[in-house]
């Protein structure tokens, strides 16, 4: 394979118009990932888990809609931006069951609220309901995770 150097770079109204941005006219799935560290413990729990311990946590969000006359269906830094805000900048390097409201920090209950989090927000900054939010997943080790999607949160048209 040869590799080309662009000699020219494409330019909006020259190249491309404004009305050729937009390829398609169907709905795309669009993820980010996150991770924080935190600490908890379980409560009415017979394992190891019941004593302090923490996690690197892995937070998937995966977000459903139709692209704008751009071809952009939610802007990367938008859910970073509301991510951080509503999730992470309350939980990374916290003790969990302090940060969270009442309820045995388990990653079922966590992710729970985190969607719940994320849906508030995208309502609130009128996004939807062109843009909804699709699934949230929640690792709490490489091999272990919780999730829920909008059907199971009764959300489908969110």
């Amino acid at each position: 394979m040869e590799y080309e150097i662009p000699v020219k770079v494409q330019r909006l109204g020259v190249e491309i118009q404004e009305e050729q941005l937009k390829y398609h006219d169907k709905e795309v799935l669009v993820s980010k990932e996150f991770t924080f560290d935190s600490a908890h413990h379980l409560h009415c729990y017979d394992g190891k888990c019941k004593s302090l311990h923490g996690h690197t946590y892995k937070l998937q969000v995966f977000m459903r809609g139709k692209v704008d006359h751009r071809g952009i269906t939610i802007d990367f830094a938008d859910i970073k931006r509301i991510a951080k805000e509503r999730i992470l900048d309350r939980l990374d390097h916290r003790y969990l069951n302090d940060a969270l409201p009442l309820m045995n920090t388990t990653a079922e209950n966590m992710v729970v609220w985190m969607y719940e989090q994320l849906s508030s927000a995208l309502k609130e900054e009128g996004l939807t309901p062109r843009v909804r939010l699709e699934e949230v997943r929640l690792w709490e080790t490489p091999t272990s995770f919780a999730a829920v999607t909008a059907s199971m949160m009764g959300d489908d048209s969110n």
